[in-house]
């Protein structure tokens, strides 16, 4: 989709940013983030070319980027945080990085759940952590829960990330809000007793090898699966033929779902702008992109993706997402308890 698809809606949408084109000239907003998308880039050069406002970039990994603002301080140019993960979100605005804001547009068209509820951040994308499966050897009615992988038949069947990985961390994290930390750290127990190998890679990783062999279910983000099974890549056509995809329910809660999400920086100097790409990023044409582009749930209703489709239909987890943020550092303990490495 190019870019200019996004334009005529948006350029309804936001009259009230001035139409005094030497004002929009002079116009700018800082962005901090970790997504790394060609999505993103689309998207950024869609606001410009729609308001004449300039995103000037600045990437780098979740934590780097969180120091850099505690760093800079009151003097940071940074206007808009955008990391990959809610539990940063929540860190960032435990750490006094984020400042809260009003939007009607944002309100409205973003599930409660997927927002703080002071405005301090808001979710743009969300993904689910779901089961990844090879259906010649697992049927889908042995996963239903993410407990069931914990069951002494998986044993040296398991295939997921590190502990280090953030989506392991809020899913472990969401575990500890629902059931408290003994039940949470029974469970990264029992994964890792079932592991089919010491965690190495990326959820792409996983996905490969069970299409391989190595294991028979991995632990995986829905955008890579999507990913993965919309490519062409020669490579990994067996994979594309093999695995299937499984919504695994956290108790009576539903699947555990995770967001990208921004918040506007407490040193913001363009706070109108940057309230301004926010509500681009939840517009109608912005979250089709968002969904199409990158195989991401759209958290403002809509259509999704083919291939997220073909899935089955996702019932979220409606936890308030500020938990894993304030659940996060338990979580690691009990990563490091378990021995998952």
């Amino acid at each position: 989709m190019r870019p200019t698809l996004l334009l005529l809606p948006f350029l309804v949408a936001c009259g009230s940013l001035g139409t005094d084109p030497d004002a929009a000239a002079a116009r700018e907003v800082n962005v901090y983030s970790h997504r790394h998308y060609d999505t993103d880039a689309q998207l950024f050069e869609a606001f410009t070319a729609a308001t004449g406002i300039r995103v000037n970039l600045v990437m780098a990994d979740d934590d780097e980027v969180l120091t850099r603002m505690e760093q800079e301080g009151a003097n940071s140019p940074c206007d808009l945080l955008i990391t990959s993960d809610a539990g940063r979100l929540g860190q960032a605005r435990m750490r006094g990085l984020l400042q809260p804001i009003k939007s009607a547009e944002l309100e409205s068209n973003i599930p409660a759940f997927l927002r703080d509820p002071e405005g301090h951040w808001f979710g743009l994308t969300m993904r689910a952590r779901v089961f990844v499966y090879n259906k010649n050897k697992v049927r889908p009615e042995q996963l239903d829960d993410y407990k069931d992988l914990t069951r002494p038949e998986w044993k040296g069947r398991v295939l997921v990330r590190s502990s280090e990985n953030l989506y392991n961390q809020s899913l472990l994290a969401a575990m500890v809000a629902h059931y408290g930390s003994e039940a949470a750290l029974a469970w990264a127990e029992g994964i890792t007793a079932n592991m089919a190998r010491t965690p190495k890679g990326s959820d792409t990783d996983q996905l490969l090898a069970v299409a391989e062999g190595i294991g028979d279910v991995a632990i995986a983000n829905s955008y890579y699966v999507g990913k993965l099974m919309s490519g062409t890549e020669p490579e990994k056509a067996k994979a594309r033929e093999t695995l299937a995809v499984a919504f695994p329910r956290m108790g009576p809660f539903g699947t555990h779902v995770n967001v990208s999400g921004a918040g506007v920086a407490r040193s913001a100097k363009h706070l109108p702008e940057a309230i301004a790409l926010l509500e681009f990023l939840v517009s109608e044409e912005a979250q089709r992109l968002f969904a199409e582009g990158n195989k991401e749930y759209p958290v403002r209703p809509g259509s999704l993706a083919e291939v997220l489709q073909r899935f089955g239909t996702l019932d979220p987890d409606t936890l308030d997402l500020a938990q894993l943020g304030l659940n996060n550092a338990t979580a690691v303990k009990l990563f490091d308890r378990a021995g998952w490495r």
